[in-house]
C-alpha cells in the first residue's frame, strides 16, 4: 500500500484541476495551492463544473459531487501544505518557477518520506530533485488530458529517487486511482511526447507551409489513420504554449530539429493564441 491519503496539488488549471477530481473521487483528503484568491476561485469552479458534467452523464450521482467537493480545500499559502503524504506540481511548464517550487516544498513538508512529484511534460526530475533537499523523495507523475478520463500515467524516477518512492507511487496510482501506468526515464518528453510532440510539430509546419488547411489535416488523420482528434485540434486542446514548451526543452536536450517549435508556433503564442483554453488556436472556441 502506498500509505497516500493526504494528498497537495499545486495549479488548479486543466490539469491540476482534472488530478484534483481524480484524487478526490478516490476518497483522499486534497488542498490545491493557487497562486491568488481569484486563481482558487476559478479552480473550484473548474472541478466543480467537471464533477456537474459527469453528473449530467450519470457518471457519478449528486451525492458522491457533494462528498468529492467536501474532500478538496482551496487555499494560497504553500505553508498549508505542510502536513501531506504527496504533493504534486501542475504549475505552469516553466522551469524556473518549478524549481522554485521544489526548493520551497523541500522545507516545508514535515513528513520525512512525504513525497515531492512533477506533472511536468518536459523537464528533467533529477533537477528538481536536487534543489528539494530530499532528492530520494523525487519524482515526476505525469497525467494526460482530461484526467478523469484518461487512464495512462508515466511515472519518471530520477538517477536519485529511491525504489521505495517509486513503489509507492506505483501503487498509489494503480490501485488508489484505478490507472494504467507506464515506466520512463528521466529524459525530455518521457515516452508519450518523445513520439507524440514531433507529429504535432510537423502538423503545424504542414499548415504553416500551406500544404492543406487544418481541418483537411486532421481530417485526414482521424479518417485515414484512425486517430480520434486531429494533430492540430490535439495542439488546441492541450495548448499551444504547452506544446511549444516542450518542443522547446526536447530540442535544448537533444538539438534534433524536429523538436523545434515552428515560427507559426511561436508567433501564436506570442499572441495569445493558445488553443482551447484561450478560445482561438488552430480553430475558435466559444465560452
Amino acid at each position: 500500500m502506498s500509505g497516500i491519503e493526504k494528498v497537495g496539488v499545486i495549479g488548479g488549471g486543466l490539469m491540476g484541476s482534472g488530478i484534483t477530481e481524480v484524487a478526490a473521487r478516490a476518497g483522499l483528503d486534497v488542498v490545491v495551492i493557487e497562486i491568488s484568491a481569484d486563481a482558487a476561485k476559478a479552480a473550484a469552479e473548474r472541478v466543480e463544473g467537471s464533477l456537474r458534467k459527469a453528473e449530467s452523464r450519470g457518471k457519478i450521482e449528486p451525492a458522491e459531487v457533494t462528498a468529492v467537493l467536501d474532500r478538496i480545500r482551496f487555499e494560497t499559502d504553500l505553508e498549508t501544505l505542510a502536513d501531506r503524504d504527496l504533493v504534486v506540481e501542475a504549475a505552469s511548464e516553466d522551469e524556473k518557477v518549478k524549481l522554485e517550487l521544489f526548493r520551497t516544498l523541500g522545507q516545508v513538508l514535515t513528513q520525512d518520506d512525504a513525497i515531492l512529484a512533477s506533472n511536468t511534460s518536459s523537464i528533467p526530475i533529477v533537477k528538481l530533485g536536487a534543489v528539494s533537499g530530499r532528492a530520494n523523495h523525487v519524482m515526476g507523475v505525469h497525467f494526460f488530458n482530461p484526467a478523469p478520463v484518461m487512464q495512462l500515467v508515466e511515472l519518471i524516477p530520477s538517477l536519485t529517487t529511491s525504489p521505495d518512492t517509486l513503489d509507492r507511487m506505483r501503487s498509489w496510482v494503480t490501485e488508489t486511482l484505478g490507472k494504467k501506468p507506464i515506466d520512463a526515464t528521466d529524459r525530455a518528453g518521457f515516452v508519450v511526447n518523445s513520439l507524440l510532440v514531433p507529429y504535432l510539430l510537423s502538423a503545424i509546419r504542414m499548415y504553416e507551409a500551406g500544404y492543406a488547411s487544418a481541418a483537411d489535416i486532421d481530417r485526414g488523420m482521424v479518417l485515414g489513420c484512425g486517430h480520434p482528434m486531429g494533430p492540430l485540434a490535439l495542439s488546441d486542446l492541450i495548448g499551444l504554449d504547452t506544446v511549444k514548451a516542450i518542443g522547446q526543452s526536447m530540442y535544448d536536450e537533444f538539438k534534433e530539429p524536429l523538436y523545434s517549435p515552428p515560427p507559426l508556433l511561436d508567433r501564436m503564442v506570442d499572441a495569445g493564441l493558445l488553443g482551447k483554453k484561450s478560445g482561438q488556436g488552430f480553430y475558435g472556441y466559444e465560452g
